[in-house]
């Protein structure tokens, strides 16, 4: 159960919330959903690079829907543990994170992390899959790791909310009601993933020009992705025992949205058992969407949503199973789940602030 400083707040509560890294593509996306959930007052706006600058000059879109004053504060650990916030979001990279995390925690605030530093339960695996030793040993031991629709208790009393990858969103929450139930095999699981470029962060790199990903379609990262550690780590959970997969990402010519399609041999060669395995686990869940079987989720449909819509069919002719999902890895891949996560953390309705 939660202590008391981390008991549910009242539905009609208002909570004061801040973004740390609010300038990149995960943080601008907090920045609107915060700005307008009803039960979120948005404090604290941080950035190291653009500290002092207007939130409007930086982010135009969103005049009239954020105060025209308000300006990025500068990224002070100490000064946001000692502030009044209820609730503070890390948008930051991998290494960087954890550096607010702790003092943050310590001064009793909750906290929800986008960045890999508390995604795995081994420190271990991420030195092998980040080259560095794990930052906070100490406080990962007291993190949970949440895909809503999965993780649906026990995770609660944390101080400290790891939101998962926008990969193994859309990796994850097809598969592992699948692999629990014995479904599907354990073995020759192979992932392939085409994800929009918004993916990649906001980066001054030749291969993220406009000139460069337009028209253009490329594999990378393999065979050893970073966001296989977590993959693998959370499917071996839900199977029991360790699960190893093939997983190649692609970068495509879009801004944003992932595409992901699985193959795995069926151990029950039963379309309509795994539906309703599917419908067991998320039946009732608004941000998962089961299409029929041979409908095939497109990511036009989902960007803008923090929905994750997936199907499936059986090949009668190999004995696989084909699974398909689409989502927007900006929102149920990043900032709509991190939203989504608060809202269940704190007593709202899930969907507050989202659609």
């Amino acid at each position: 159960m939660p202590t008391s400083s981390q008991a549910s707040a009242p539905s009609s509560a208002i909570i004061s919330v801040g973004i740390v890294g609010a300038s990149g593509y995960s943080g601008e996306e907090l920045v609107r959903l915060l700005a307008r959930h009803p039960h979120a007052r948005l404090e604290w706006v941080t950035s190291r690079t653009l500290a002092g600058q207007k939130l409007v000059d930086v982010m135009p879109q969103y005049a009239g829907l954020i105060d025209q004053e308000t300006a990025f504060s500068p990224s002070d650990p100490k000064a946001l543990a000692q502030s009044d916030l209820d609730l503070v979001f890390l948008a930051l990279p991998h290494g960087v994170a954890s550096e607010y995390a702790r003092p943050l925690v310590a001064a009793g605030k909750r906290v929800i992390d986008l960045s890999a530093d508390y995604r795995l339960q081994s420190a271990a695996t991420y030195a092998t899959f980040y080259g560095q030793p794990h930052p906070d040993v100490q406080l990962l031991e007291k993190s949970a790791y949440v895909i809503p629709e999965i993780h649906t208790s026990g995770w609660q009393s944390c101080p400290l909310i790891a939101c998962p990858g926008c990969y193994p969103t859309s990796i994850l929450t097809p598969l592992y009601p699948l692999l629990n139930q014995g479904i599907i095999a354990k073995e020759h699981i192979v992932i392939n993933s085409c994800s929009g470029v918004s993916g990649a962060g906001k980066k001054v790199a030749q291969t993220f020009l406009y000139c460069e990903r337009n028209e253009s379609a490329m594999a990378y990262g393999m065979p050893q992705h970073r966001h296989l550690s977590e993959i693998e780590e959370q499917l071996s959970t839900a199977a029991g025992e360790p699960i190893i997969v093939q997983f190649n990402p692609h970068l495509s010519p879009m801004k944003r949205g992932i595409a992901t399609t699985i193959t795995v041999a069926a151990q029950e060669k039963s379309i309509d058992r795994l539906y309703q395995v599917w419908q067991h686990a998320y039946g009732d869940r608004r941000f998962v969407h089961i299409l029929p079987s041979g409908q095939f989720p497109d990511t036009a449909d989902t960007v803008g949503t923090n929905r994750i819509d997936m199907s499936a069919v059986y090949d009668a002719r190999t004995e696989n199973f084909v699974i398909t999902s689409a989502e927007d890895n900006l929102l149920k891949g990043a900032s709509g789940q991190a939203v989504q996560i608060m809202n269940l953390w704190f007593g709202f309705d899930e969907a507050a602030g989202l659609f």
